[in-house]
């Protein structure tokens, strides 16, 4: 059996969306609420050193990866059965704007606000005030990525389901 470029670009899509949504599940499930126990100095350091940890070619590959693969996997399934091909636009249309926007415009401006504090210099108010101004958002934001990520990787399998190779 040939394996072609349009099974390769539907697996990894599959694949990276997968692994984007048990990410953003992990993170909304034991993550924040395990380092959200912590007080404001742990919290917010804690939070500084996994935002600089995470950044690095895997994870940008597997959770960036899938804006461009699932509308190319869109296109390359547009004379596939209606389900299939819908099923998949409709996981493009939702990783992009739930994981890709959501992150860019919102996440992401958070994390570096906190990046570009000094801690250590700031007192325990200031320390409250941070992580009011952070935590909260963060999460609503991040809570919005879990749910758009868990359900573009559903989209994908039924998708699936319904298609032809």
């Amino acid at each position: 059996m040939e394996i072609n470029f349009k099974i390769i670009v539907l697996m990894l899509g599959i694949l990276f969306t997968g692994l984007t949504a048990g990410l953003c599940f992990t993170w909304s499930n034991a993550i924040t609420p395990g380092i959200g126990r912590l007080d404001d100095l742990g919290f917010l350091q804690s939070f500084q050193a996994m935002n600089r940890a995470i950044i690095n070619r895997s994870f940008l590959i597997t959770f960036f990866g899938p804006v461009i693969l699932l509308f190319i996997n869109a296109y390359l399934h547009r004379n596939a059965h209606p389900t299939t091909f819908w099923s998949f636009m409709l996981a493009a249309i939702l990783f992009l704007a739930g994981i890709g926007l959501i992150t860019v415009f919102k996440n992401v401006p958070l994390n570096e606000m906190l990046d570009k504090t000094v801690l250590e210099s700031l007192s325990a108010i200031e320390l409250k005030e941070l992580r009011t101004k952070f935590e909260q958002p963060w999460n609503r934001w991040h809570i919005q990525r879990t749910i758009a990520s868990f359900t573009s990787f559903s989209l994908l399998l039924i998708g699936l389901i319904y298609s032809k190779f």
